[in-house]
């Protein structure tokens, strides 16, 4: 089931910087929680990352989860490459995971709520899906590959942590358990190019 960029076409994937849920290590879905002030520094980050990559002002495609936290990255993305902070589209297939009822809630709460339904995702998170309307890991996998089969030309994306997650699994062929073992790095760079996955790490390190 490993997924693959159309020849010539390269994607620069990046997670939104941290949010005031990501420091608290609640679940973050469709709820929004603002960026912190390291997510704002991580933001400027992925700018300087990629202006090494493609030079100041890319004359690339830029597309955003429409999430107002993935938005806020794009914009202070687009500012550190001196283009216009709004010259983005945003595409809800690359939207995060669908966290149901345990959106902004920690695991330990989440778990409280429904223990054998907590355990039995966790044991099978490609299959079961999050309580109260949330998505599996197939259903995610499902749109942000349509997502990823549909580039023509040369992309910068702002998502989110599971989608990255998932998103790198399929072009490494790994199982479920495999993307969910992979690392959630914000301030850093994914560059796919076919199959091949490569991070571009930042100069200097942030706290």
């Amino acid at each position: 089931m490993a997924l693959e960029l159309a020849a010539g076409v390269t994607l620069y994937l990046t997670r939104h910087g941290q949010t005031q849920a990501n420091l608290e290590k609640r679940f973050s879905g469709a709820k929004d929680t603002p960026l912190t002030a390291l997510g704002l520094a991580q933001a400027r980050q992925v700018g300087t990352v990629l202006e090494r990559a493609l030079g100041m002002r890319p004359a690339i495609a830029f597309v955003a989860s429409p999430y107002a936290r993935a938005q806020a990255t794009m914009r202070i993305v687009r500012e550190t490459l001196e283009l216009p902070p709004d010259g983005f589209t945003t595409d809800a297939r690359l939207t995060e995971i669908n966290l149901g009822a345990w959106d902004q809630l920690t695991d330990a709460e989440a778990r409280a709520l429904d223990p054998a339904a907590f355990d039995a995702r966790s044991a099978d998170k490609w299959n079961v899906h999050v309580p109260g309307g949330g998505e599996n890991y197939q259903e995610a996998a499902a749109r942000a590959s349509d997502w990823v089969r549909g580039l023509t030309a040369d992309t910068v994306a702002v998502t989110h942590g599971a989608i990255i997650r998932i998103l790198r699994g399929l072009f490494l062929d790994l199982d479920w358990r495999g993307m969910n073992a992979l690392d959630e790095t914000q301030g850093v760079v994914f560059r796919i190019r076919g199959r091949d996955v490569v991070r571009l790490e930042p100069e200097g390190k942030l706290g």
